[in-house]
């Protein structure tokens, strides 16, 4: 069957048919072939070349997963946690830190602006904190924070961190070094199929996960640090969607970080100036807009028009989520259809039910 619609959603993004070839392999059992332990511990060594040195951990679950596995496994009853916020994801952090019992404390910056390091050190000064929780690119608003200087104030405070960068690892420079838990997942930059996390563990991460009893089997995250090594999995793993991910993963790294990220760029430029020509405004302005999605303010009915371009066009986009669901229409440019052309045929679109 063909299927010539354009889904320039920010995840699932579009599947390369050389992934959807790999996953037709025959299926090997995860849990007694030894060569199935070796492949899983190349496409780690692969992942480490995106992440840098901490130790990968592949999780049989969509990205939500290594969200709530990442604070289950970090945070123990008692714990303080600064859920740094200015988005939907960043506020969500704090249902896991409560799931998990302990206390959290939200430090909201609008949805529309970049993280505040000055309020931020406020907090941090004024309580002491174990654990801080904040996003990379919040994915319904694609608004793309600046990590760095928070990081940085975490380090000084002494406060291990969880990053969500599902939405800009694969896509945009993410500071992993810095980063305690660095989450990522493979329906979005790496345009593999949903099904997957990947998260890289520093050292340090590891002491405290391992410092306490996780009430918990699926988000626990201990036993990961050594099974492939000693060639055993905490359940069935995900063979086939492993394959996929380990066929994108290939794909990224042969035209390489640089290229990559360079083409993300290069597909938000265009898709701005097409929404400018058309007197469209973004929901952050450009100095804070992620080049792996385009959040458009609309005029009209945002699921209107999204209906509209499905219909008339056969191109899917995704609206805001939440309060924003009417209001904001969202382009995903990431992964493999981080591509002008593309972007073209979309704005193009999106001019016709416009006028």
């Amino acid at each position: 069957m063909t299927d010539d619609r354009l889904r320039m959603t920010p995840g699932p993004t579009e599947v390369p048919a050389a992934v959807r070839q790999r996953m037709a392999e025959p299926t090997p059992n995860p849990d007694v072939e030894p060569e199935f332990f070796e492949f899983y511990r190349d496409l780690t060594a692969k992942l480490e070349s995106i992440y840098g040195d901490d130790d990968i951990v592949i999780l049989g679950g969509e990205g939500i997963l290594g969200l709530e596995a990442a604070v289950a496994s970090l945070v123990e009853p008692g714990d303080r946690v600064l859920c740094v916020a200015n988005g939907l994801y960043g506020e969500g952090f704090s249902d896991f830190v409560e799931m998990a019992g302990g206390e959290a404390v939200v430090c909201d910056t609008p949805w529309r602006d970049s993280l505040d390091p000055e309020t931020i050190e406020s907090h941090l000064a004024n309580g002491e904190f174990d654990v801080a929780t904040m996003v990379h690119c919040e994915t319904p608003t694609g608004v793309l924070n600046d990590l760095e200087p928070v990081l940085e104030l975490c380090d000084d405070h002494d406060v291990l961190t969880i990053v969500d960068a599902v939405s800009s690892l694969g896509g945009a420079p993410v500071p992993t070094e810095r980063i305690d838990i660095c989450l990522g997942a493979s329906q979005k930059c790496f345009s593999a199929p949903p099904g997957l996390t990947v998260c890289s563990v520093s050292d340090r991460a590891w002491e405290q996960i391992e410092s306490f009893e996780t009430p918990s089997l699926y988000t626990d995250l201990e036993p990961w640090r050594d099974a492939a090594d000693e060639e055993w999995f905490p359940y069935t793993h995900l063979s086939t969607n492993l394959y996929g991910l380990d066929a994108a993963i290939d794909l990224l790294l042969e035209e390489g970080l640089e290229a990559v990220f360079a083409r993300h760029e290069e597909a938000a430029a265009r898709c701005r100036d097409r929404a400018a020509d058309l007197r469209v405004a973004l929901y952050p302005d450009g100095a804070t807009a992620s080049p792996t999605v385009t959040a458009l303010e609309v005029e009209r009915s945002a699921t209107e028009l999204q209906r509209e371009l499905a219909e008339e066009h056969d191109i899917v986009l995704a609206t805001g989520l939440g309060d924003l669901e009417d209001d904001v229409l969202r382009v995903g440019h990431m992964g493999h259809n981080a591509r002008v052309d593309r972007v073209e045929r979309t704005m193009d679109a999106l001019e016709g039910v416009l006028e």
